[in-house]
């Protein structure tokens, strides 16, 4: 803290004691970091048992995959009318009515390109032809969950205020591709085509003028090879935060940043930093923050993914399960400390059945509940 040196009138001594006394705005009192769930599974297959579970885990705010390529497999008539006929959102409402009744906030991700708007058809992980497509629907999803939108049978869509633009861009399984070879060499431009999907759902959602919208982009994976010639191609966090700002993405096309800062062994603890120069995990996530203030200023970070796998069952990648618990205390008393952080998601709330999945939940795939429950419940909320 800089040294002040002391000329006080007695004036300005009065009003500073008095000042003094004055409770601070609660925005200025404390730093507020909501803390969720992201599983794309157990919300929408089985709300019966989900819900209540996430009630008693004191879950504030959980995210869902918002399927641009399920909900509109035909190309919409009028592609910014969510009534419009091509558009079924029936298992998305049935979510986001059901977190409403237990007051739990929704993070939608926009993800997943129909084969409609696609030239090549090749996958729902490639841009669309039109960026204007994705623009129109997520006005439509931002006009639906609303607050104000009513179906046909006079239910009142509750409100959706957050948002994500697509998922691990970085990653080229998430976005194809991620590199082209021009003549002799390989030129990476993955971020190129996010800054087209990151503004598209941006001011599709801000379409609304609605207040207390939010949409986040980013939501990078934590390594990168930033290799173009090699099998499977990817860019590092850092490379990609770059990439966007030379590519034309401006600060005022994004509310907020997004990263999953994943270890990368089992060896790893939350605080371990990364032995590789181009991975960004929770261990040295400060340096993914100064980043972002040296590029755009004063942006929030969401930590929208998050977990450890556990052994059993993952032999490879898992931790043990009391180790488990004790990592996501750690880690969310790291997130806690860095004032840019304002959101962090676990991932995921019950284990995949195949091995090759994911094994990082609080519940094994056949209902036990592992320490992390209760470990997750005691964080601060």
């Amino acid at each position: 803290m800089p040294i002040v040196r002391v000329f006080v009138s007695l004036t300005t001594l009065v009003a500073c004691v008095f000042a003094a006394t004055v409770k601070a705005p609660p925005a200025a009192a404390a730093r507020g970091m909501l803390v969720g769930l992201y599983d794309p599974v157990q919300p929408v297959s089985a709300p019966e048992t989900t819900f209540p579970t996430l009630v008693k885990l004191r879950v504030k705010v959980i995210r869902l995959d918002l399927n641009w390529n399920l909900i509109a497999k035909s190309r919409p008539t009028n592609p910014t009318d969510p009534a419009d006929p091509a558009y079924d959102w029936d298992g998305f409402d049935n979510t986001v009515i059901n977190a409403a009744k237990n007051k739990i906030q929704v993070l939608f991700t926009i993800y997943g390109t129909p084969r409609w708007a696609q030239v090549k058809k090749k996958g729902v992980n490639r841009a669309p032809s039109k960026m204007s497509s994705l623009k129109y629907f997520a006005t439509a999803a931002a006009t639906r969950y609303s607050g104000t939108f009513t179906r046909e049978d006079d239910t009142k869509l509750p409100a959706v205020r957050k948002w994500l633009a697509w998922n691990e861009p970085n990653n080229p399984l998430f976005l194809f591709p991620q590199w082209v070879k021009s003549g002799k060499r390989y030129i990476p431009i993955a971020a190129r085509t996010y800054v087209g999907i990151c503004t598209a759902v941006w001011s599709g959602v801000h379409a609304t003028h609605l207040r207390g919208e939010t949409v986040g982009c980013g939501a990078t994976d934590p390594r990168g090879n930033n290799a173009g010639r090699s099998r499977r191609p990817s860019i590092s966090p850092l490379a990609f935060l770059k990439d966007l700002k030379h590519y034309g993405l401006t600060r005022k096309h994004f509310d907020v940043y997004a990263h999953h800062p994943y270890y990368g062994r089992a060896s790893e603890t939350p605080a371990a930093k990364p032995k590789d120069r181009n991975s960004i995990t929770l261990g040295n996530i400060g340096v993914l923050t100064k980043a972002l203030g040296q590029l755009y200023g004063n942006k929030k970070l969401w930590i929208t993914e998050y977990g450890y796998q556990t052994k059993p069952p993952d032999k490879l990648f898992g931790v043990s399960w009391k180790n488990q618990a004790r990592y996501l205390t750690q880690a969310y008393a790291i997130a806690r400390k860095n004032p840019r952080i304002t959101m962090m998601l676990w991932f995921l709330l019950k284990d995949e059945k195949r091995l090759g999945g994911w094994q990082s939940g609080f519940f094994t795939a056949a209902g036990k509940k592992k320490p992390s429950y209760d470990a997750f419940r005691r964080l601060p909320h």
